[in-house]
């Protein structure tokens, strides 16, 4: 990984779209607003050279084709899957692109939409997962075109990355999606402690993303469905038929859907 900064770049009421930059060149994730991401580039100088999609939502592609006229070399990379016609070049899991000086692994996460890629940035020191509305810090995103089998084994995918993966997603859900868990885990103090941590950040309208999987894996319930609170928690709501994972991270999903 050359060196380079990750930085949040505000749109909309709750998206956050990442920039990783050196000096000159810049790299965005899901640019679903073209204007402030123009406003940043212009603001530091850089020149775009590739945009990274993980799914087709507007919040996620809405910029592009402004960002295409602005830098009409701006490569525009996503699943062949992906229900946006600006795909420009095509990668799937197991496939490394290079962009920025920086080579990005894909994975394929299925489960929020059917065309769902995650992006990896490592090398021997860090990890960093651009994971689109897959995982969400406390949460993840709702089932709207792939199934809870898929969604739970894209989650098993990216637990597999290293524990302290700093993870970036595309909404800022994470009060919210705490407040659910502490429902089904009313006694865990880890989460306990960071919904103290996150409250305090967004009251002084600071990020609580990045996230690490090693924090999410203590407190995010879709990465604990075998937790016993949670499933006598389940169990008390009138759940059945919970004796899989697959089967428990599904009620986990509608309930928090009818919270």
């Amino acid at each position: 990984m050359a060196h380079c900064t990750i930085s949040t770049i505000s749109a909309f009421r709750d998206n956050y779209i990442w920039c990783i930059h050196d000096d000159s060149t810049a790299v965005i994730v899901d640019p679903g607003d073209a204007t402030p991401v123009l406003r940043f580039l212009e603001d530091n100088n850089l020149d775009l050279e590739a945009a990274l999609v993980t799914h087709h939502h507007p919040d996620h592609v809405g910029g592009i084709q402004t960002l295409g006229t602005n830098f009409p070399n701006l490569r525009v990379i996503g699943s062949p899957e992906s229900r946006f016609g600006g795909i420009k070049e095509q990668v799937r899991e197991g496939d490394s692109v290079i962009a920025g000086g920086n080579s990005f692994s894909v994975i394929d996460v299925p489960g929020h939409t059917l065309d769902h890629i995650a992006f990896v940035l490592s090398n021997e020191e860090s990890t960093h997962l651009f994971c689109g509305d897959t995982l969400f810090s406390a949460g993840c995103g709702r089932l709207f075109e792939g199934t809870a089998k898929q969604m739970h084994d894209s989650l098993r995918k990216l637990q597999n990355l290293p524990a302290e993966t700093q993870i970036y997603c595309a909404h800022e859900y994470t009060l919210s999606n705490l407040d659910f868990a502490l429902s089904l885990m009313p006694n865990n103090k880890d989460l306990q402690d960071y919904h103290n941590q996150c409250t305090l950040k967004r009251e002084n309208n600071e990020s609580t993303i990045p996230t690490t999987l090693s924090q999410e894996l203590k407190i995010n319930p879709f990465l604990r469905e075998s937790d016993p609170e949670i499933i006598d928690n389940l169990q008390t709501l009138n759940y059945k038929a919970l004796s899989e994972a697959e089967d428990r991270f599904a009620a986990i999903r509608h309930a928090k859907d009818n919270a």
